[in-house]
Formats: structure tokens, sequence, C-alpha cells
């Protein structure tokens, strides 16, 4: 039987890549205590498409 954990998994979305208007979406998926972290993730992650490093975000 599972366990109950506040553990839930979230999706990590690039903020920089709509802007700029590069086709394709790069998206990370993560796990994050929801009682310790109520507000959003923002982590800086590699964006294939943009080849850099970038700002992503926490989307529901």
């Amino acid at each position: 039987m599972a366990k109950k954990g506040n553990r839930v998994q979230v999706i990590l979305e690039c903020t920089e890549q709509k802007e700029s208007g590069v086709p394709g979406i790069s998206r990370y998926v993560t796990t994050k205590n929801k009682k310790n972290t109520t507000e959003r993730l923002e982590r800086k992650k590699y964006n294939p498409y943009l080849r850099k490093v970038t700002l992503h975000r926490e989307i529901k």
C-alpha cells in the first residue's frame, strides 16, 4: 500500500521561451513538499531550444 505524504509532482516550464517566440516547450517534472513550500517553485534549468540556462516556473 502506498504511503500518504505531502510530496506532489509539479511541472516547471520555461518563462523566457514564450517571450522569444522560439518554437517548442521546455518542461521539467520534479517533486515538492506542499506543506513546506506553499508558493510556486522557480528553478534555473537548461533549455535545449534556446541552448542556455533559463528560469523555469511551476505551472498548474
